[in-house]
């Protein structure tokens, strides 16, 4: 798929912005913590062709990592906002994994013109469960602190089949990409916070797609945490997967998307 860059004003900097793809709803990408842009490759490479995509690295990560703080959810959700202003002509389907799939949340929350749908990929739940303690928390927050600790993350929590090489050492270099206070924002704050009110506001039909081996948001922890507070949204669980679903199952979190996108046109 071929892709133009475009850049978008956010406060205090610019976001690089990845479009693609030609007419029709457009898919628009939020990454996971410790994630990038790179995380949709996989599934980007699945979707039809000429499927419109926009996606970008999230303030404080990567190619966005020079754009100063605020980090917190709600400045993440004004930038997303802004992308599918700027990037998307028409209609559009947020796709948010895990952190992004709260951020995303957020967004829908808003109501925002064009938004069609919902796809929530292994996403954070609008309130966290009793094991997300503040030990907990502190520890998640040291978790990308080294390329050694990022592979222990990779290997033994965030997934639950082996990666391919490229794919691992594209997620080690991914995570790492941040700075301190970005890197520590979700983990001590984003994670606990309460976003129940805002998400009773979404309006459009949602998807949840959660994974059969998750450990971070197992499928147990989003039918009890999330669904209630989306009543209308509708779950399916990937076998064989873990939490990093769309490097994990590229393939069915494609078909996942393409189905949502066909069933919310008509």
């Amino acid at each position: 798929m071929t892709e133009t860059t475009m850049p978008v004003p956010v406060a205090g900097g610019t976001l690089e912005v990845r479009v693609g793809g030609g007419g029709g709803p457009a898919l628009v990408f939020a990454h996971y913590w410790g994630g990038s842009a790179d995380t949709w490759n996989g599934v980007l490479a699945q979707l039809p062709p000429g499927q419109p995509t926009v996606r970008f690295d999230q303030r404080g990560w990567g190619a966005s990592r020079a754009l100063p703080g605020p980090y917190h959810l709600d400045q993440l959700a004004d930038d997303l906002v802004r992308v599918a202003e700027t990037c998307v002509p028409g209609p559009f389907v947020l796709v948010g994994h895990s952190m992004g799939g709260k951020v995303s949340q957020l967004v829908a929350g808003r109501r925002p013109a064009g938004l069609a749908g919902l796809v929530l990929v292994a996403p954070a739940p609008p309130r966290p469960p009793a094991t997300v303690t503040e030990e907990y928390r502190q520890g998640l927050s040291r978790a990308y602190d080294s390329p050694e600790t990022v592979r222990h993350a990779l290997d033994h929590v965030l997934t639950a089949t082996r990666l391919p090489a490229a794919a691992h050492t594209a997620a080690v270099r991914d995570s790492l990409a941040a700075g301190a206070e970005a890197r520590r924002e979700w983990p001590l704050r984003g994670i606990a916070q309460d976003i129940t009110s805002a998400v009773r506001d979404i309006a459009v039909p949602v998807t949840v797609l959660a994974a059969q081996h998750d450990v971070v948001e197992p499928p147990h922890v989003l039918r009890e945490f999330l669904l209630p507070h989306i009543p209308h949204a509708t779950m399916t669980t990937v076998p064989a997967a873990g939490h990093l679903l769309p490097v994990e199952a590229p393939g069915a979190v494609a078909t996942a998307v393409t189905d949502f996108l066909t069933r919310v046109q008509r």
